[in-house]
């Protein structure tokens, strides 16, 4: 078994070390790339088609560790779905409306197969069953956090690592409670993952475009779906939201600071997490690295939380809740000439005049 699991996570990592290159071609030959513009970070055209990178490694491991014996089609359907989406929307650009239509097809396939929240367990209020409404917020919670990566694909490695973060917390919890399946896939992606951060880390040679941003949101989402899964229970519905706490804090507060400044929702700003630290003077490698330490955090909390007493649960929430806020008051999240005078200092401190 030890060596299923050692081998479920260095094939799809050595796999998707040796194909990477040959998608970058094919990223250009099929126009598959992304051109700068006023939001973006990058200075020149880059291949866009990461993803398919990513779940070529997937695949790998899906073969190697004989994950296709078990009754996972729904999934495997899922997953084919949206990385199709996501190679047509990196070549010509999908509107919002078609890409979440197909993520909506995607989430019913896999809720069809009986993958579903049948009940939800919230620390301090007790167990709720759902019955029908088990199956549109399975299907919810899917779409959620297909979406949720994409979200923070905005800097060379970000998203990737934050993903990476993410699955390996659900790993230790996984091989912890023995819960197998979950380890095995958590492995295969973590792999696959790590594989492709060699050719996607600053500087990028690769992005992981919208066909890896989707594809790795649906597979944490399908993760914490298994966890949260009756006969599983690895964790309690509050878990995998802490997990997430990066794209959940940075697209929460991209919501309020757009109500706060009386602009849609849905415009697009370059006020993120990752624009407010490069704005404060932070490099490209310093902005990522620093918001891997926040999904650290994050990820730990989410661990101690799932043992942790009623009172110390409620410690863990306090501390996470304040010291977002004040991370969100620091950098200037809602209100960015608030944070000039914190630039200042910064920038004093650390000799960038």
């Amino acid at each position: 078994m030890k060596i299923q699991m050692v081998l479920s996570f260095l094939l799809p990592m050595i796999a998707v070390l040796l194909v990477t290159p040959l998608v970058i071609k094919l990223a250009h030959k099929i126009g598959a790339t992304d051109k700068p513009n006023y939001r973006k970070v990058h200075a020149k055209i880059m291949p866009r088609l990461g993803g398919l990178a990513i779940f070529i490694g997937v695949a790998v491991g899906y073969f190697v560790a004989g994950i296709y014996k078990e009754q996972v089609t729904g999934i495997t359907v899922g997953a084919i779905l949206i990385i199709l989406l996501g190679i047509l929307d990196d070549m010509y650009e999908l509107s919002a409306k078609v890409k979440l239509f197909g993520q909506i097809i995607a989430a019913s396939l896999v809720v069809w197969t009986g993958l579903t929240i049948d009940f939800i367990t919230i620390p301090f209020i007790g167990r709720f069953e759902l019955d029908f409404w088990a199956y549109p917020l399975s299907i919810f919670w899917i779409v959620a956090i297909t979406n949720a990566i994409n979200l923070i694909d905005g800097l060379d490695g970000l998203s990737a690592g934050i993903s990476a973060i993410s699955i390996g917390t659900v790993a230790i919890m996984a091989g912890i409670a023995g819960a197998n399946l979950i380890l095995t896939l958590s492995l295969i992606i973590l792999g696959s993952i790590i594989g492709f951060l060699f050719y996607n880390f600053y500087p990028a040679k690769i992005f992981m475009g919208d066909t890896g941003a989707l594809f790795l949101g649906y597979c944490i989402s399908i993760l914490s779906l298994l966890g949260l899964y009756k006969s599983v229970t690895l964790f309690s519905f509050i878990v995998p939201i802490i997990i997430l706490g990066v794209p959940i804090f940075d697209t929460s507060f991209a919501i309020i600071r757009r109500l706060v400044n009386k602009r849609p929702i849905s415009s697009p700003d370059k006020s993120h997490l990752h624009h407010r630290l490069l704005a404060m003077g932070l490099s490209h490698r310093n902005t990522v690295l620093f918001i891997y330490g926040i999904g650290i955090i994050f990820s730990i909390s989410a661990v101690l939380f799932s043992s942790a007493t009623l009172w110390g649960s409620i410690l863990i929430l306090f501390m996470l809740f304040i010291g977002g806020l004040l991370l969100a008051e620091v950098i200037g999240l809602v209100h960015e000439k608030k944070s000039e005078q914190v630039m200042k200092v910064y920038r004093k401190v650390s000799g960038r005049q």
